[in-house]
């Protein structure tokens, strides 16, 4: 009890640091006014062949709300969900808010005890999925596992009739009253949703509707989509680009979504752009270098834009893109903190390559001295802070990392960047991908960029080690086969690196794949595990 009201303090501080919105504006109201204005308009497929109309998504959606408010006991406020990105997974996520609860989507790539984790962190009792996908994805049952299959089966004809007509029948305001949960925007949950990054151990992120609100009417003012637009949902919703950018984005705009849930599927998803004349796409450097390998301009001619985070844009890969499909990829940064969208380019003369864009509208950023935080000027790196209505209230029961990570209300990214003259911002590394080796901090990202320059291509990783003489030592990474890990360190001689930032001929490791997270972003904390293991053997 102390635990939950803990969290509901958090939520109320941010709601009081931000705008105090509208008392009704929920992410579920919204949706239900979105789906009777377009109640015949398509909202949603899958590569399974299901399909749905907005108006066929809100009746599912109160039917399975229906069933949760009758299963879940009220003091269950947290349901889980471990499915991918599909058109079961939106309506699951959709049901769970109407229904009064807060929608935990569960990172089913991350593990038993990642998994076990988040579950005892919230509480949760009852997990939606499904028997399909647990097989599938050779994943082990759970207690409280819910089977959509067997759920949707015990819904009687009569159920969906009366349900069906109620939502088309009962005005907008009837319907939003009676999925009001009472609570103001600004104080209640949209989700939780579970970060290990890539380097430490799973922490809740909680984020409010206001919070995912801001950032899709900012995203929205950038990118203004209409009923006319689809969207390729690539990305899973445990996945705050997902959840936000892909499953949100178009239920509130209007527009349609085509998910698939395998982004590596590149010849799935090339299909999928296709049938559904897909305009606009999320997804990372390395899924956009598949799809160029692999999917034809035919396939992608629909595509108008496509943005792609979570790691750094190499410029072969967006020059390959550019090339072969006509457009640009737009990068841009965020974190699972800010809702996650920070900064993006935008078509236009809002678009500068190497750069992760401009600041969201109502965003804001300021570049400070590492150890004293002051603001630094134009051009100087120093550590990123952020702030804006779509920062979250907090990490899910832990204050003191929460404390850590705020500083007079911004939020400390973490990263080391520069914001130039025109407010372009630029991410040159983590602040914790750095080794001291001689007395110097070696930051990693430099390294990597190095090594892909002459290999042309975004395929290798660094990390430090413990060393038993210098402390730590730095160890190579990559995938080129081709290229034998003396000739790499030959041409990385060759250089303007210090000297003391090459590692070691000992150092170089080709390996088959790096290590990924469940969006395809490098696994930095398995890279280092990797690393430890090869140099032991």
């Amino acid at each position: 009890m102390a635990q939950k009201m803990a969290q509901e303090n958090a939520v109320q501080k941010n709601a009081a640091a931000h705008s105090h919105g509208n008392p009704g504006d929920l992410l579920h109201l919204r949706f239900i006014r979105m789906a009777k204005r377009n109640w015949f308009s398509f909202a949603m497929a899958d590569t399974t062949g299901k399909k749905l109309t907005y108006g066929k998504t809100l009746i599912g959606g109160l039917i399975l709300a229906r069933w949760l408010r009758g299963h879940c006991s009220g003091k269950e406020s947290i349901v889980g969900i471990m499915l991918p990105a599909s058109v079961g997974g939106a309506l699951a996520n959709v049901a769970v808010l109407l229904a009064g609860k807060t929608p935990v989507n569960l990172n089913f790539t991350a593990g038993k005890e990642a998994i076990q984790s988040a579950i005892e962190q919230c509480s949760i009792g009852t997990i939606l999925t499904s028997r399909v996908f647990l097989t599938k994805a050779k994943l082990e049952r759970i207690d409280g596992m819910v089977m959509l299959e067997d759920l949707m089966g015990r819904i009687t004809s009569w159920q969906k009739i009366r349900t069906a007509l109620a939502a088309f029948l009962l005005p907008t305001w009837v319907l939003q009253r009676l999925h009001n949960s009472g609570q103001a925007a600004t104080e209640a949950l949209a989700t939780v949703a579970f970060s290990s990054g890539s380097t430490g151990e799973p922490k809740g992120i909680m984020l409010t509707h206001r919070n995912i609100l801001s950032n899709i009417e900012a995203m929205h003012q950038l990118f203004p989509l209409t009923s006319q637009d689809c969207i390729a949902g690539v990305l899973p919703f445990f996945h705050c680009f997902g959840f936000t950018c892909t499953l949100w984005f178009p239920l509130l705009t209007g527009a349609g979504v085509a998910y698939h849930s395998n982004p590596l599927d590149a010849k799935a998803v090339g299909e999928l752009v296709f049938e559904h004349k897909a305009t606009f796409m999320v997804g990372t450097a390395t899924f956009c270098n598949g799809y160029t390998r692999r999917c034809s301009r035919e396939e992608f001619a629909s595509l108008r834009h496509v943005i792609v985070g979570a790691e750094k844009l190499q410029e072969p890969v967006a020059r390959a893109f550019r090339e072969k499909f006509g457009v640009d990829l737009l990068e841009g940064y965020g974190s699972t903190e800010m809702s996650p969208v920070v900064s993006v380019n935008v078509p236009g003369g809002g678009l500068k390559p190497g750069t992760i864009g401009r600041p969201l509208p109502g965003v804001s950023a300021k570049v400070v001295d590492l150890e004293t935080g002051k603001p630094l000027p134009c051009n100087q790196e120093g550590l990123l802070l952020v702030n804006g209505p779509n920062r979250m209230a907090g990490y899910w029961g832990q204050p003191e990392k929460t404390a850590e990570v705020f500083r007079d209300g911004w939020y400390v990214t973490g990263d080391i960047a520069a914001i130039d003259e025109e407010g372009f911002l630029r991410i040159t590394d983590r602040l914790s991908r750095f080794s001291k080796i001689g007395g110097e901090m070696v930051p990693y990202i430099k390294v990597e960029e190095a090594i892909n320059r002459i290999l042309g291509d975004s395929c290798c990783a660094v990390t430090g080690i413990p060393d038993p003489q210098k402390g730590e030592r730095l160890v190579v990474l990559y995938t080129r086969s081709d290229v034998a890990p003396e000739k790499l360190r030959e041409q990385l001689l060759q250089t303007d690196l210090p000297r003391l930032w090459i590692p070691k001929r000992e150092s170089f490791y080709c390996v088959e794949a790096l290590p990924t997270l469940g969006i395809g972003k490098t696994d930095l904390r398995q890279v280092k595990i990797l690393a430890v293991q090869l140099s032991q053997a």
